[in-house]
């Protein structure tokens, strides 16, 4: 395939769609599907087949719609009108909702989303554009969509050169959380010596609460394997390889797909495109340990060891996979690169803050009216998040915490809420942006009881190399089960910050580093609530059932010493 044929493909597969009376679209990312929308999908399609409407009428399922605690969604795009999105579809109303396409009539128990809801008129769609709006397991759907445009691009008109500049100018920072300049790092990539070079999509998302790449992987696939191309052109790799957390299967599956279909049409393999540029794409599912997301550790995963991190220097893009020099970037950052290399790296950087432009996916979970996946540009604030897009507190509640970045990130309160979310300004109130979760409080719950459960998980995560991070999360976690059990005693919580920094300046890598990050932000905001646990042996927000009798404390001091002074290794 060369770049006319696949233009040719795009205007066979527009007019096909414009054919069409109408498209029922189905949500058929994972939040959806568990909530039903797969019998909504089938009871749709037979209705077309029974009402012989195959010409005119196309059910077909898509990605992730976006307000996912509302689903299952159903969108109807009729040729020459608005497209309507409607929430808690059920396969009756599924049928209610074909049936009044047809005969030209709002479906009577139908209830549609309002188009000028600020859900869908605040966001800013780049890495999300497609999802909700194309077939995920069609290929025409996407290079309908300017799909692979961007590859033909790079690869016909544009030196490997000059993709890593037009990165570097459009200021594209990487999204898995630490927010590298992702120019840097394509050009040291590129300028590193090495006979073979690898490109790693990294998928393996595990913040509890975080589904971004997830729904992208799931919603576009095809996107993902383009930036990798791009990537693979720019940098000087054949080989790519996607790291899929082992429990999207429905990712994995899609990505399969995806790989198979554009291998046959000449966009993966051999001669991209008609080019010189040859590149492969395969997948490495992993097992589920969230030490794998640290590039390090994913990189060892990849090749077939266990998943534990290794000292830095070298970095990957000097030497990773097999010795060889190796570019990972996270998934949302892979599927931003089509749109900059299109779209050209001013316009991109023209989106959002000035230190950190374009735009961000976050997936808007907990105490929320409307949960689900959005994207707005970088700078937008808290407020503007919670309150304008997710539509406030339910049941009249207030707001008090948002946490950000997972188990490594920190808690936002309340006095923070006009804060715009970017890199800098959340680094000044002690957190991080992560991968892009965001789970909201509400006044009922208890911040050292939050504290507590990402300890666990970081806890339960550690990979066990290294001792700081190995028993000090252990440490950390049993002194905040005694804080919110109420038998902590006044000298518990200095050990508690002394272990925070310990543990955050000896660990091997950055889940050790992070870990204390929970506490330090809750300690920092709401130290009142740990204080009346321990001096008032009550809970604030009347969650923590307190014990009557005291136990003796672990033996943190035991640690320090063995280990050092905090910043001081032994």
């Amino acid at each position: 395939m060369n770049p006319a044929d696949l233009h040719a493909m795009a205007r066979e597969e527009r007019a096909r769609q414009e054919a069409l009376r109408c498209r029922i679209m189905v949500c058929a990312g994972t939040p959806c599907l568990s909530a039903g929308a797969l019998a909504v999908l089938d009871a749709l399609r037979q209705a077309v087949a029974e009402s012989r409407l195959d010409a005119e009428i196309e059910a077909t399922g898509t990605g992730c719609m976006g307000p996912c605690s509302r689903g299952p969604l159903v969108k109807v795009a009729v040729q020459g009108k608005p497209e309507t999105v409607y929430e808690h579809v059920t396969p009756e109303l599924g049928r209610q909702i074909l049936y009044s396409v047809v005969k030209g009539r709002r479906p009577p128990t139908a209830s549609p989303l309002p188009p000028d809801h600020p859900y869908f008129t605040r966001q800013m769609k780049i890495v999300l554009a497609n999802c909700g709006s194309i077939d995920p397991e069609r290929i025409e759907g996407y290079v309908a969509a300017g799909g692979y445009d961007a590859l033909a691009h790079a690869l016909h008109e544009m030196t490997p050169e000059d993709v890593c500049r037009e990165i570097s100018t459009s200021g594209l920072r990487g999204r898995g959380g630490a927010g590298y300049p992702a120019g840097v790092k394509w050009n040291l990539a590129r300028k590193a010596p090495g006979e073979r070079k690898y490109v790693v999509a990294n998928g393996d998302e595990g913040d509890p609460g975080a589904y971004m790449d997830r729904s992208v992987m799931e919603s576009d696939p095809h996107r993902i394997l383009e930036g990798m191309a791009i990537a693979g052109y720019a940098v000087g790799a054949d080989q790519g390889y996607i790291y899929v957390r082992g429990e999207y299967y429905l990712a994995g599956r899609r990505l399969e797909a995806a790989i198979r279909d554009a291998e046959r049409k000449g966009l993966l393999g051999s001669r991209v495109l008609g080019s010189n540029f040859s590149f492969r794409i395969d997948i490495r599912t992993g097992a589920g340990a969230f030490v794998c997301g640290e590039e390090t550790s994913l990189m060892a995963s990849i090749m077939g060891r266990r998943g534990q991190p290794w000292h830095r220097p070298p970095y990957p893009a000097q030497r990773g996979l097999w010795g060889c020099p190796t570019l990972i970037n996270n998934v949302e950052t892979l599927a931003t690169v089509p749109a900059i290399i299109g779209r050209g790296a001013a316009w991109y950087a023209g989106i959002g803050a000035a230190r950190s432009p374009g735009t961000k996916v976050y997936a808007l979970a907990g105490q929320v009216e409307t949960a689900g996946l959005i994207e707005v540009p970088m700078g937008t604030t808290l407020r503007e998040v919670v309150f304008d897009i997710g539509g406030g507190i339910p049941g009249g509640k207030r707001f008090k915490a948002a946490q950000s970045g997972g188990p490594s990130g920190g808690c936002i309160p309340a006095e923070h809420l006009d804060t715009p979310l970017d890199y800098e300004s959340m680094e000044r109130i002690g957190t991080i942006m992560g991968s892009g979760g965001l789970v909201i409080m509400d006044e009922t719950s208890c911040m050292p009881d939050v504290a507590s459960f990402f300890l666990d998980f970081c806890r339960d995560e550690s990979c066990g190399k290294c001792i700081p991070c190995r028993v000090g999360s252990m440490e950390m976690h049993r002194l905040l089960q005694r804080i919110t059990s109420g038998t902590a005693l006044p000298d518990d919580l200095r050990r508690l910050e002394e272990l925070c920094d310990l543990v955050g300046t000896t660990s091997l890598c950055g889940l050790g580093q992070t870990a204390p990050n929970p506490v330090v932000s809750t300690l920092r905001y709401f130290r009142h609530e740990y204080e009346a646990h321990i001096r008032e042996r009550r809970c604030p927000a009347d969650r923590c059932t307190m014990a009557v009798e005291q136990e003796p404390g672990p033996d943190g001091e035991a640690l320090m010493h063995a280990l050092g002074a905090p910043g001081e290794v032994r």
